[in-house]
């Protein structure tokens, strides 16, 4: 029989909705933050007679620090926990942020991912808001193209996906084109060193 904890997850997950609903106009896509999920899970907890408590740990690996965030769900009736942990790398340097700020931004997106993997929010989006011309919703930072679906071996990216990674990865949307070229100096860069 399951725990009790894992069925008032379950409810959480199924009724928990954070829609993208901020805009990023130098990127050309819509993201959630982590204020967004807290928000829409608040009202779900009490259904549940559940708590939510996030913690920080800043980690040294090497020469760069890592914001660990890790999202605990508690049953307030039994005083059972679930937790799930994200992961931030802070940047060295962000234009027009001093270091505490860099430090929020990091916290803020890895409690973001601790709180996606613990709630099991996936990027859908309602049928309602649906943009029928996905493609085009996402503009490369570097040629200013769509960023559009790319096959490889290992499957499908959608431009979503594309977008989201190449942030992550470069700090700004890039198409497929753009962030391979990217990488293949990158690449040769650290091989002539």
């Amino acid at each position: 029989m399951a725990s009790d904890i894992y069925k008032k997850l379950a409810t959480v997950q199924l009724k928990l909705i954070a829609p993208k609903e901020k805009d990023n106009e130098f990127g050309g896509f819509k993201y959630r933050s982590a204020e967004d999920i807290l928000k829409a899970v608040k009202p779900l907890l009490k259904g549940v007679n559940a708590s939510l408590i996030l913690s920080d740990e800043m980690v040294n690996n090497g020469e760069r620090y890592y914001i660990k965030a890790t999202a605990n769900f508690i049953d307030n009736d039994s005083g059972e926990a679930v937790s799930a942990t994200a992961y931030a790398r802070e940047q060295q340097t962000k234009k027009g942020m001093d270091e505490s700020q860099i430090t929020g931004l990091a916290t803020s997106y890895a409690r973001k991912y601790a709180l996606g993997g613990l709630f099991a929010i996936d990027n859908t989006k309602d049928a309602d808001s649906m943009n029928n011309d996905d493609d085009n919703s996402f503009i490369c930072s570097d040629c200013k193209n769509p960023i559009t679906e790319h096959k490889t071996a290992k499957g499908i990216y959608t431009a979503q996906a594309i977008a989201e990674i190449t942030t992550k990865n470069n700090g700004r949307p890039l198409c497929w084109n753009c962030a391979e070229a990217i990488a293949k100096a990158a690449k040769a860069a650290n091989n002539n060193s």
